[in-house]
């Protein structure tokens, strides 16, 4: 399961991706980390729970890895938490949230649901940039092409299988007062879905973990500012190597 340049294993970081999502949430990273570390993306299509995302996240792991999600990608590594955290070296929390779904983001999702089963997965990517990027943004053309091809990749079936796997997510605060291990939490400075006292939440609840706030930042950190995430990310593998 090891991957290795010459006689040197190089330690796994798994990536964890965010809803309707693919690989390219984390290209800045894997061009940023790829070289020293073993990057492994995990993108979720095919699973409506987190318990067989967590899962398949685990299978195409080694026994031991550092896990890096972003949004969703940060519910599958509480799920992995509660399922094998020994398992973990580190671990990095992107724009996520350990709070269970209000009844108002319950009814979002289903109403998210109803109108992809509706009209396909393009009646729903109009609406994405201006819910999840900071406004300046999502006049980007570039990020919201890269949003609707990232969507569009995930498909009408990934979009109902991620969003009953979020239904059913419990609060998480517990389990992220069980970890020992070096942990990051990254949150974007006006990320308005996940927001900065969701954060703080976690933050308080795992021992010695450490909170960094990106500014002019939405919810998709990695995309809106990959060199301000990587510059933490980088500090963070560093000083916990």
């Amino acid at each position: 399961m090891t991957r290795s340049v010459g006689m040197t294993v190089r330690p796994c970081l798994a990536f964890a991706c965010a809803h309707l999502c693919d690989e390219r949430l984390y290209a800045a990273q894997l061009a940023a980390f790829g070289n020293a570390y073993d990057c492994r993306v995990f993108v979720f299509r095919d699973h409506d729970s987190l318990r067989e995302m967590a899962e398949a996240l685990l299978a195409g792991t080694p026994p031991r890895f550092s896990l890096i999600g972003l949004s969703l990608g940060g519910y599958v590594a509480f799920e992995v938490i509660r399922r094998q955290p020994q398992r973990l070296e580190r671990l990095a929390l992107l724009d996520t949230t350990a709070v269970a779904d209000s009844a108002a983001r319950r009814a979002g999702r289903l109403a998210d649901i109803a109108r992809v089963r509706e009209g396909g997965i393009d009646a729903l990517i109009p609406e994405l940039p201006g819910r999840w990027l900071l406004p300046a943004h999502a006049e980007r053309a570039e990020l919201v092409g890269l949003m609707a091809a990232m969507a569009r990749s995930i498909g009408a079936r990934g979009q109902r299988n991620q969003q009953r796997a979020m239904l059913a997510r419990p609060d998480s605060h517990a389990d992220l007062s069980t970890l020992t291990i070096p942990t990051l939490v990254i949150c974007g400075g006006q990320d308005a879905v996940t927001p900065l006292a969701d954060h703080q939440a976690m933050a308080a609840r795992i021992s010695g973990s450490r909170l960094a706030i990106i500014p002019d930042c939405g919810h998709l950190s990695t995309l809106e500012q990959p060199e301000a995430v990587n510059r933490q990310l980088a500090q963070w593998l560093a000083s916990t190597g």
